[in-house]
């Protein structure tokens, strides 16, 4: 059985790595073509939401009616581990773009992708530049429409439940007047390579949260309002997924 294990562990490592290599190519050929077009994240990350079934992972997508919307919002998602590039991507609506830490774009092949697909990349260590990355962004959401989608913990979770989220994506969505729109993957802590059947993982565009009227005073309390409620949802979301992978699994 171990034997079984690890020629699983070898073949899919490797048609995984096979897979992103084209999938690398074809993105930076396809970003080079028609470069920070407003669609390119859409279409690339709908590309690698595509491989979650190879990874013997199935993906329950659930999108709220109100969230598929051409308004505007800032989407934000929990963040656990690299699975995130296989089972959020399903969902990445057109017109959005990511924010993301400024050193992705020194990491190879993926960086160039971020930069290219037209991601927003932000500098947290300068605390004047990335105010000024957040002004330009809220500027990008009213002048061309875009919605922009952030990791709000600002790190890996790694199976910890929700950490805390940063203040960052608040005071964009209040500036930009821009509703809230929460995004949650269940627990991924338990997909394994070696692995046939990775089970489910339920990915959720839940309610959008209106910012209308808000101000940079009510920055903390709509962090800790969006923060329980997303919370209380993973919890219930994690219970339902591992209810759905056991039963798979008899």
């Amino acid at each position: 059985l171990l034997q079984e294990y690890a020629v699983l562990l070898i073949a899919r490592s490797i048609i995984l790595a096979v897979l992103l290599f084209l999938l690398f190519v074809f993105s930076i050929v396809f970003c080079l073509v028609r470069p920070m077009h407003r669609n390119n994240v859409h279409v690339i990350a709908s590309i690698f939401g595509s491989v979650a079934p190879i990874l013997g992972i199935k993906v329950i997508k659930r999108v709220h009616p109100v969230s598929a919307t051409s308004e505007p919002c800032i989407y934000l998602a929990n963040h656990q581990n690299n699975f995130d590039l296989f089972t959020h991507t399903s969902v990445v609506p057109k017109a959005t773009v990511s924010l993301g830490k400024k050193s992705l774009a020194w990491m190879p092949l993926f960086g160039q992708i971020y930069w290219l697909s037209g991601n927003i990349l932000i500098d947290r260590k300068n605390r004047h530049s990335a105010f000024d990355t957040m002004a330009k962004t809220v500027e990008r959401m009213k002048n061309k429409g875009l919605s922009v989608w952030i990791f709000p913990e600002g790190t890996r979770s790694r199976g910890r439940g929700l950490l805390p989220f940063k203040v960052g994506a608040f005071h964009t969505a209040i500036a930009a007047q821009a509703p809230i729109v929460p995004v949650l993957a269940s627990c991924q802590s338990h997909i394994n390579l070696n692995r046939w059947n990775n089970g489910v993982v339920i990915v959720e565009m839940m309610e959008p949260i209106p910012t209308a009227g808000l101000d940079k005073n009510d920055v903390k309390a709509l962090n800790t309002k969006v923060h329980q409620l997303m919370s209380a949802r993973l919890v219930e979301l994690n219970k339902e997924a591992e209810a759905l992978t056991l039963k798979a699994r008899t």
